[in-house]
């Protein structure tokens, strides 16, 4: 015996609604064993937050004195491109002053 599509619909919405909640409370359950208390679970996201920004500054600083470098050796190797460059210095300094 075939039974209509709303009830065949909604069985398989509440067997996917179960197997949600289910997945759900075993990821809670595990989140809960590993942070106990709400403090705790703070005190490792500010930490995280600031060990992130402190790593993004640090590798924006690399990237830039990477690139700072590689120009300045494309500049002592392209004569045009290196005056281009001590001109764009110069206007620099001229700027701070």
């Amino acid at each position: 015996m075939k039974l209509p599509k709303f009830f065949s619909r909604a069985a398989k919405s509440l067997k996917e609604n179960n197997e949600r909640g289910a997945r759900r409370a075993i990821l809670e359950d595990l989140f809960y064993d590993f942070n106990r208390s709400r403090v705790q679970v703070y005190k490792i996201n500010f930490v995280r937050g600031i060990m992130i920004g402190a790593g993004t500054v640090i590798g924006g600083t690399v990237v830039i004195g990477l690139l700072v470098w590689l120009l300045s050796l494309l500049g002592s190797i392209i004569p045009p491109l290196g005056e281009f460059f001590d001109a764009l210095g110069q206007t620099l300094e001229n700027s701070k002053s």
